[in-house]
């Protein structure tokens, strides 16, 4: 009789003896939506834009775990603790503590435009969590093409806040025209603009606004060197941008000068969004960096 009531209290003794399960990760300032399975991929997606613009990639390049990043404000998800004071330099926090909670180990960290940003903002001010990373058309401080380089703080805390103004105060039609201009010189594909514009009215101007002013001002060159894992930044020549794709060269160059290992590569036949106007060569590109070694 005792040996058929332990066998039967057996599955009890055992789920109570099993470790608890892992609290789900809670953020007021970035939402994770998990796919697929395989090595650790952190994806970010830019300004006013959502973990959506990463759907073609993940489905076309399998075979790893995806962690999709949505920063609150952006693409419809509340705005949270980003609605008020600075945005940029908590959500990358927000970032690596989801990396630390969620137990990656060294996952490759992807971010486009002001998801490069926050790439490098993780990776250099917590270099123990990535194992690469990846910056899709951003640069180390967006400050020089406004101002130049050597661009004086206060000079370009005028022009963040003239910026900043401009965006969060910017409402109805006068705001889905801005929209829609902006994106027609960032995405070459005409069919993937809608989505674009979609993402950008359903984001918190008001959030939209605060984080483009800090790119402008934050100068990342001098952490630089804190990343010791491989990088590989990707890059364009904006439409009717004044400068040649020499001159760019040359900028992209003196940018990273502060990670040798970085590999700099030019994506021709592309606007800003790379993903969605040269796939193939994205695809390419990024299923090289992810199957590389360290």
């Amino acid at each position: 009789m005792l040996r058929l009531l332990a066998f039967l209290m057996l599955p009890f003794a055992l789920a109570a003896a099993a470790p608890a399960a892992a609290a789900p990760f809670k953020s007021d300032r970035i939402a994770v939506d998990v796919k697929g399975s395989g090595p650790d991929v952190v994806l970010i997606p830019g300004l006013s834009s959502s973990p959506r613009v990463w759907d073609t990639t993940v489905a076309a390049l399998p075979g790893y775990r995806y962690h999709l990043i949505h920063v609150a404000g952006f693409d419809g998800l509340a705005s949270g603790a980003n609605a008020n004071g600075a945005v940029v330099a908590p959500v990358a926090e927000e970032i690596a503590r989801y990396i630390a909670a969620a137990h990656l180990r060294k996952p490759a960290i992807v971010g486009h435009s002001l998801g490069g940003t926050l790439a490098m903002m993780v990776a250099a001010r917590h270099p123990e969590l990535p194992s690469r990373v990846m910056v899709v058309d951003m640069m180390p401080f967006m400050g020089a093409m406004f101002a130049g380089p050597n661009a004086k703080q206060e000079q370009l805390a005028a022009i963040a806040e003239q910026i900043r103004k401009g965006i969060s105060s910017s409402t109805g039609e006068a705001r889905r025209k801005q929209t829609e201009q902006t994106i027609a010189g960032m995405v070459r594909t005409e069919s993937m603009r809608p989505l674009a514009v979609q993402h950008g009215l359903a984001s918190d101007p008001a959030v939209s606004g605060e984080a483009m002013s800090e790119l402008i001002t934050t100068d990342l060159r001098p952490e630089l060197g804190k990343i010791k894992v491989p990088m590989t930044v990707l890059w364009v020549l904006p439409t009717g941008a004044p400068i040649t794709e020499a001159q760019l060269t040359t900028f992209y160059k003196m940018s990273y000068a502060n990670v040798p290992q970085a590999v700099l590569t030019h994506v021709a036949d592309s606007a800003h969004f790379i993903m969605w106007d040269n796939p193939a060569v994205f695809r390419a590109e990024l299923k090289a960096f992810l199957a590389a070694k360290p």
